[in-house]
């Protein structure tokens, strides 16, 4: 205690020095109540700050999470029309092989009678039966019948997968980030989003693609997958009339690439430098949130990466993503 009452904390040390032939114990004592007031403060400030990282965090992936169902929202009667369509022609071959199977059950029917008359080795009923089978045949038109079938049933195999796809990568792309990283590849990410935006870009733009092998990498992949996303709708607006994109990735030196560029109409010197600014947008209103590019920059840089713009206005636009090819 100090002479207020406070309680103060001592240091102790206990020396063993040499006086007079003797061995003698000195004690020493010092006041070290700032120090450890100092400590306290710092061990607050600590747990103070890594409650307020947590809570960026948590933040962060909200606005990921919001951004994501924003441009789920943009891109749904795109997402719609590409399952519909599929749909569509599924039910309608469905249809048709309806018709079909009750040309199969009738001729199934002909021939349980065309075994009994060889049972009871009936000729006259056999022969009848076969020249029954003959109209049918000729009068449904079986050979296109069952070519026709075969089509149909491939076609519609084609479609259900082509639902099947679209919506595995938007269930992939709506769900919640996981905290820890995974195992992922980038051109997964590549190809999922050009499942999300094929409505917005087969009309006013030809994809070039050209994905090379490259090793997986610890991601996010939904992450990533919203990132192209944000590239490829932003470079389907950039067209005046039609345009293309093209899409390659690649590895350089232990770095995962991946380029995306347009032909569009480019971006001015003035605007490039604030890209990447949270809410910055040259779009109409309601045409984008303007944070799209801003996660991007943000996704790419929590996953240790890098992502480059290049453009000139009238020629076109360049992102360079690079990404450490570690696992």
């Amino acid at each position: 205690m100090d002479t207020n009452g406070q309680k103060i904390h001592i240091l102790k040390s206990i020396q063993h020095i040499p006086w007079n032939n003797e061995d003698v114990l000195l004690e020493t004592f010092v006041d070290i109540s700032e120090r450890k007031e100092a400590e306290v403060a710092l061990e607050n400030s600590n747990r103070e700050l890594s409650s307020t990282l947590e809570k960026v965090k948590n933040m962060q992936a909200q606005l990921i999470q919001s951004e994501k169902m924003a441009s789920i929202g943009q891109l749904a009667a795109g997402v719609a029309h590409e399952i519909n369509n599929p749909t569509g022609f599924i039910t309608t071959n469905l249809i048709t092989m309806t018709e079909y199977v009750d040309v199969f059950k009738k001729i199934f029917a002909q021939l349980e009678v065309l075994k009994m008359a060889v049972k009871e080795k009936n000729e006259n009923k056999a022969i009848s039966v076969a020249e029954g089978l003959d109209k049918i045949e000729e009068e449904e038109e079986l050979s296109f019948i069952v070519d026709d079938s075969l089509l149909l049933l491939s076609e519609s195999s084609d479609g259900a997968r082509r639902i099947k796809e679209i919506v595995k990568g938007l269930r992939n792309f709506a769900r919640q980030d996981s905290i820890t990283l995974n195992e992922g590849n980038i051109n997964n990410a590549i190809e999922d989003a050009l499942k999300l935006t094929v409505n917005e870009l087969k009309y006013n733009c030809k994809v070039l693609k050209e994905l090379s092998n490259v090793p997986n990498i610890s991601c996010h992949e939904d992450q990533l997958t919203q990132v192209f996303v944000n590239l490829l709708v932003n470079a389907s607006h950039a067209f005046i009339d039609k345009g293309e994109i093209s899409i390659k990735t690649w590895e350089d030196g232990g770095i995962i690439v991946a380029r995306v560029c347009d032909t569009g109409h480019g971006i001015s010197e003035e605007n490039i430098t604030k890209l990447f600014d949270p809410f910055f947008t040259t779009k109409d209103v309601g045409k984008g949130t303007g944070l799209g590019l801003s996660i991007s920059h943000g996704i790419i840089e929590d996953h240790g990466g890098t992502i480059e713009v290049e453009s000139t206005v009238g020629n076109g636009t360049c992102f360079t993503i690079k990404i450490p090819a570690r696992i």
